[in-house]
C-alpha cells in the first residue's frame, strides 16, 4: 500500500474506530478512550503541514459530528497537531532536516512514551477542561484526564505492538 492510500486508510480507521466502538465504551461513568488522536502521533513528518493540520480538523470535526461534542474534539486534535512539531524537536532532538528520515518506528521506546504521553495529556487536558467548563469540578477534569489517559495510551501502545510485529 502505498503512502497516501495508507494516510487515507488511518483516517477511516481511527474515525470509524472511534465513532462506532470507542465512544460507546465508559468505565466507571467517566473512563473513556480517544485512540483517534493517533493520527497525530503516526502522520509523517515529511508532508505539508498545511494539510495535516486541515485533515487533523477534519478528523476532529467528524468525531465532534458523531459525538455531539459541539467542536471540542476538532479543536483540541487541532492544537495537538499544532504544537507537535514542537515536541518532536523537545524529545527527538531532530532538525528540520531530518524530517524526511524521521520515523516513531525507528526511536526508542522511553522517546516515544515521552511524546505519546505529553501530547494525549495535553488532548485531554483540552478536552475535559471544555467539556466540563468549570472550576468547581477541577478535580473531575483531572481524574477524566488521568484515566482515559491511561486507558488511550494502553490502546495505542497495545495496537502499535500488534501492528508492528506483523510488519
Amino acid at each position: 500500500m502505498n503512502k497516501p492510500t495508507n494516510l487515507i486508510f488511518i483516517f477511516f480507521f481511527l474515525l470509524f474506530l472511534q465513532v462506532f466502538i470507542l465512544n460507546n465504551i465508559l468505565f466507571f461513568g467517566y473512563i473513556n478512550p480517544y485512540l483517534y488522536i493517533a493520527f497525530v502521533f503516526l502522520y509523517p513528518l515529511k508532508e505539508n503541514r498545511i494539510p495535516f493540520l486541515f485533515y487533523s480538523f477534519l478528523l476532529g470535526l467528524f468525531v465532534d459530528f458523531f459525538s455531539d461534542s459541539g467542536g471540542i474534539q476538532a479543536f483540541s486534535i487541532l492544537s495537538i497537531a499544532y504544537i507537535r512539531l514542537f515536541f518532536i524537536k523537545l524529545y527527538f532532538r531532530k532538525l528540520t532536516t531530518d524530517y524526511p528520515f524521521f520515523n516513531l518506528k525507528s526511536e526508542s521506546f522511553g522517546k516515544v512514551f515521552n511524546y505519546a504521553v505529553t501530547l494525549t495529556l495535553i488532548h485531554h487536558l483540552i478536552y475535559f477542561s471544555f467539556a466540563n467548563f468549570s472550576f468547581q469540578n477541577f478535580s473531575n477534569v483531572l481524574l477524566n484526564v488521568l484515566y482515559s489517559s491511561i486507558f488511550t495510551l494502553t490502546l495505542y501502545f497495545l495496537g502499535t505492538y500488534i501492528f508492528m510485529k506483523s510488519e
